[in-house]
Parts: structure tokens; sequence; C-alpha cells
């Protein structure tokens, strides 16, 4: 039997209309952002570092990500509402019409909440202003003797690494709890020393289903409705601390996905702990050598052979675990919409944003080869 909605729930609720508001609000807020970095900046600083904090607090203290639940309930969300919809909503074309205008409230909300927290960092001013380094666009010797001086330094560290097999990755000696304690005190030294980004405690959240999440390739996530950094854990461990630093410097509002990469490397550069530093520099010299290999392949070839005996294995290692994630629809897919939303936050770039932290950490270096 059909159960129809009373005569007052025939009618928007006030709080749709309030919510509608804010959101037109936030979209000329928004708009605001676009046309003034100074005005973005202010914001990022002044207003959405209290709502990252809050939602951070909010959700630090259980155990899981809220956001991954969200997701993996979407499904039966979707359906308890058309099953809603059908039985309480359908009588007559206002009845829809409520029903409709409720979940655009809810979606205004969603909206509101990114552009209170998050988009600020995307129209601010830019990561090398903030450091002051000399950005432009580098060359395959720049690319050579930075992949160099990473080469070197990755050659100091490995020596103490840990490897349980000729074809295994190394291990990471500290728990996850131990990593993120680590990776705080490490964010405190360098926000001492830079200004930014805004430092408070918290804590990555390793992701449930990382194996089923390894085929869309994404290594971490930022979830912006929840204020919890994500991580896929099923990668390599020297991943992890480099990734989790990234993520944390999204929730502190470094949302540029190239600086965000740099930020982390920064503050992993910041640890006391030789496999953070080890876990930023790899994770960076990828990036460079990877440039280094499409703009000059006997250079690349050159700094490959001052690789150590460790991280040769590293990499090695890396290879034999993405082999079978390698070809996915699944990363096709994510890929694709992780391009498109970079691209409508002010990247033309899209993905390949993340790919940039190599003209970044060229300027970071560039003073010892100059």
């Amino acid at each position: 039997m059909m159960q129809h909605p009373s005569p007052a729930a025939r009618r928007l609720p006030r709080v749709c209309l309030v919510l509608y508001a804010l959101a037109t609000v936030s979209a000329g807020i928004y708009f605001a952002f676009t046309r003034s970095a100074a005005f973005a900046d202010w914001f990022n600083t002044h207003i959405s570092l209290w709502g990252r904090r809050l939602l951070s607090y909010l959700t630090g203290w259980i155990p899981f990500s809220v956001a991954e639940w969200l997701i993996l309930c979407l499904p039966v969300l979707l359906v308890a509402l058309i099953v809603v919809a059908c039985r309480r909503w359908s009588d007559s074309w206002r009845s829809a019409g409520v029903f409709t205008g409720r979940l655009a409230a809810v979606l205004c909300a969603v909206w509101m909440v990114f552009v209170w927290n998050f988009a600020p960092g995307y129209y601010g001013s830019t990561l090398d202003r903030k450091l002051g380094l000399d950005r432009r666009e580098v060359s395959a010797d720049e690319l050579y003797q930075t992949a160099l001086i990473l080469s070197g330094q990755l050659e100091e560290l490995s020596q103490e690494l840990v490897f349980p097999g000729e074809d295994a990755s190394s291990v990471m000696p500290h728990s996850l709890e131990e990593m993120n304690d680590l990776l705080m005190e490490a964010y405190d030294s360098f926000a001492a020393a830079h200004g930014f980004p805004d430092q408070f405690q918290s804590r990555v959240k390793p992701v449930m289903l990382s194996g089923p999440m390894s085929y869309t390739h994404i290594t971490g996530v930022y979830s912006f409705f929840t204020g919890e950094a994500n991580l896929n854990v099923n990668f390599p461990d020297y991943t992890l601390p480099y990734t989790a630093a990234h993520e944390l410097a999204h929730q502190r509002g470094v949302a540029r996905e190239d600086e965000a990469n740099m930020v982390a490397f920064l503050v992993c550069l910041e640890s006391d702990d030789p496999y953070i530093r080890y876990s930023g520099l790899l994770n960076v010299y990828e990036y460079v050598a990877s440039a280094l290999y499409s703009a000059d392949r006997e250079l690349y070839a050159a700094v490959y052979g001052t690789l150590s005996a460790e991280v040769l294995q590293e990499e090695h290692a890396y290879n034999l675990f993405f082999e079978k994630y390698r070809d996915s629809v699944a990363a096709e897919v994510s890929g694709s919409v992780n391009n498109s939303y970079l691209q409508s936050q002010g990247a033309p770039e899209g993905s390949r944003s993340y790919n940039m932290v190599v003209d970044l950490t060229v300027a970071y270096y560039r003073p010892l080869f100059e």
C-alpha cells in the first residue's frame, strides 16, 4: 500500500531554503577565489582551516574511514531513496518536486563544505612564491643534475633498509601509527620553518579495501566532506610515508597536486627518521627520472647507473608488484574522473599536474648545481 506524505511534508522545509541561499553565497565566494589569489589565501588561512580542523576532529577518533563506508553504502542508499520516493513521494508532481528539492539541498550542503573548506587552496598564491623558488621551464641537464643529487642522497639512506628477500620491497620499521606520529613531528618542523600549512594533530586512515583500490592506481585520497586523509596500504612500504604526507597536505589546505607532492617531499626531508626521508626521496626521484627519460635517455641511463643496489631492488620489486594492476579499466575510469575534476579546479594539465612536482624539485635543488 502506497504511503502518502502529510500536507506539511508536501512543502519544502525551511532548512532547504536556507541551504539554497548559503549555496548561492558560496558560489559567489568561489567566484571571488578565481579572481583574487589574495582573497583565496586569506580565506584558506583564516576561515577554511577551522572547517578542516573541525571535520578532522569529528572523524579522527573513528578507527575506520567514514568516507570509505559512505561510498560502500552508497548503492544501498540509492536503492533506499528510490524505494522511498516511489512509495511516499510519487503521488503527484508536487510531491516529487519536494522530494527532489530535499535531495538538491543535500547536494548544496556538500558543495558548501567543498567551497568553505578546500576550494580556496586551488586559487591561492603558488608554492614556489611561498618558498621563494625560481620555478621555470627545466632543461634535460637540470633534470640530470637534480636526479644525480637525489640518487646520491638515496645511496646514503639505502644502507639502512631491510629487505626480506631478493625480489622484495623494503620493509618500513614502523607501524602506521608510528609513521603517523613521525609525520606529525615533521609537519610541525616544516610549519615552524615556513609559516604554513596549518598544523594540527590528525592521522591517516588505512583503506579497508586497499587491494581492490589498487586496480584504480590510487595510492591515497583526501575526503573533503569527512576531513579524512585515506591511505592505500596495499602498495609497497616505501610509498606509504610519502603518500600519507601528500594526503595530510591536502588536509591542511594544500589543494594543488604538484604542490601537495612537493610539500610531502619537503616534510619527509624534515623527519629525523631515515625511512621517512627515504620514502620522500625515492618517490620524487621517480618523478624526476621519468621526466629525464622522456627528455634524454642517455642522461637517464647515466643516472640509473648511479643508483645503489638496494634502490634498484626496490624499483624491481615495485614493478613486480604493480604488474597485476597495470592494465585496468578501473584505472582508466578513475583517471578520467580525476582528470576532469582537476581541470574543473583551474588545472588545465589535469592529472598531469602530479608530475609538475618535477619543476618544483629542480627549482629547489638548482642553487646546488648552478
